[in-house]
């Protein structure tokens, strides 16, 4: 199985990575080592590495690993950095900048998904600096602020005013923004007071409910 695993993803990285002009070579490496099949063991090894969002419990989703690497990419993550990830999920994601060397603040809503992505980040992540809340998180976590980066992956009607005030300055965040129906990947950094706003491609999440989302 670990051979499997093991041509299924650099099949992954080379056919849906870099053919779709991901470059990044520690973001490619991250995606080559971290493995996906142990984050939805409910799939074949196969179907885990496919260029498809994959369903898990309490209505959340595994985003395809395009999308997670074309993310991780635009979030421009260096060893040593503190990332707020709002929407831990499977944890796949976490795993992911946890292997960028970030130290890893992550938010989810459902208790479910974060046990289960506890028990599994404790044997991909060991020893890595992950802190792991079941919380609201649109509200982010001011504990840890200022972040340096800060990646959100579920969509949002707005920019919650949270993500702003504990944005590192110099700070990179990375959010869909749009309907229910559908969004793009938006990356805005800040400089100083101002925030610039980068609009990149289309994408669907899963809503980002809370008090500043959906549902609030």
């Amino acid at each position: 199985m670990i051979d499997q695993a093991r041509i299924a993803a650099d099949r992954m990285v080379n056919s849906q990575l870099t053919a779709r002009g991901v470059r990044d070579i520690a973001v490619l490496e991250a995606m080559r080592i971290v493995p996906r099949h142990l984050f939805v063991p409910e799939v074949t090894i196969q179907r885990a590495y496919s260029d498809h969002a994959l369903t898990l419990t309490a209505g959340q989703t595994i985003s395809q690993p395009y999308i997670v690497a074309h993310m991780t990419e635009l979030l421009e993550v260096q060893p040593g950095m503190t990332v707020l990830e709002v929407g831990t999920g499977s944890g796949y994601q976490t795993a992911i900048l946890s292997h960028l060397g970030a130290k890893v603040v992550t938010i989810e809503r459902s208790a479910e998904l974060l046990d289960r992505a506890k028990t599994i980040l404790a044997e991909v992540c060991h020893g890595s600096l992950i802190r792991m809340l079941l919380a609201d998180g649109t509200l982010g976590y001011p504990q840890d602020a200022p972040y340096d980066r800060i990646l959100v992956t579920a969509a949002a009607p707005h920019v919650p005013a949270a993500y702003r005030q504990q944005l590192a300055d110099p700070g990179r965040l990375v959010i869909p923004l749009g309907d229910r129906d559908g969004q793009t990947i938006t990356v805005i950094d800040r400089m100083g007071a101002d925030f610039i706003q980068t609009d990149d491609i289309a994408c669907r999440f899963v809503p980002l409910v809370g008090e500043d989302g959906w549902g609030g």
